[in-house]
């Protein structure tokens, strides 16, 4: 399958994130003729909590929102944390969602979302531990499997890679959502 051809998708990470929620997507997408590009506030590479390096393609200092179709939030609690902190990180994805491009986030790749302030009216579901930060940014938190709403895709678990990595794709092939704004 090609569906993806043509279609270059962001991958925003940096050390500490979840190893399976950031090759797994990674293939998914690569697999269905994506361009993956890793994105990161680190030079080089970076490891993932099992141990994981992926080489940086990317510094997030130096990203355009508008040279990608879709953005992939991998977990990790460490990931998540420090990619919320991060104001270019938090610009890009809110200009993501300004562009009304699709994106995936599983487990805490959601916190950064809050911070970015692109969850007000949107259903979505997460690792558990962040339902209370979700809902305080406006957010509907639900505990399923995956959730779609125009365009955001998200995951709770690493348990959950298969219909996310399912449901990532569809989402990146019908690209731009009218509904996927900040």
């Amino acid at each position: 399958m090609s569906h993806l051809t043509n279609k270059t998708i962001a991958f925003l990470a940096t050390n500490g994130f979840e190893d399976s929620e950031l090759t797994s997507p990674w293939q998914a997408v690569t697999e269905h003729g994506a361009t993956a590009v890793l994105i990161s506030p680190e030079r080089g590479s970076i490891t993932g909590k099992k141990g994981h390096e992926a080489s940086v393609d990317v510094l997030i200092a130096d990203v355009d929102a508008a040279s990608y179709d879709g953005l992939v939030l991998p977990g990790g609690v460490a990931n998540g944390d420090a990619l919320r902190l991060d104001p270019d990180a938090v610009a890009f994805v809110r200009a993501i969602f300004d562009q009304r491009k699709p994106v995936g986030v599983i487990c805490h790749g959601g916190w950064i979302l809050t911070d970015a302030d692109v969850v007000r009216g949107r259903t979505l579901t997460s690792y558990p531990s962040l339902r209370t930060d979700l809902r305080n940014a406006g957010a509907t938190w639900v505990d399923e499997e995956v959730v779609v709403d125009q365009g955001l895709v998200s995951s709770r678990t690493p348990d959950d890679l298969p219909a996310f990595n399912a449901k990532l794709v569809e989402e990146l092939a019908e690209g731009e959502h009218a509904g996927q704004t900040a």
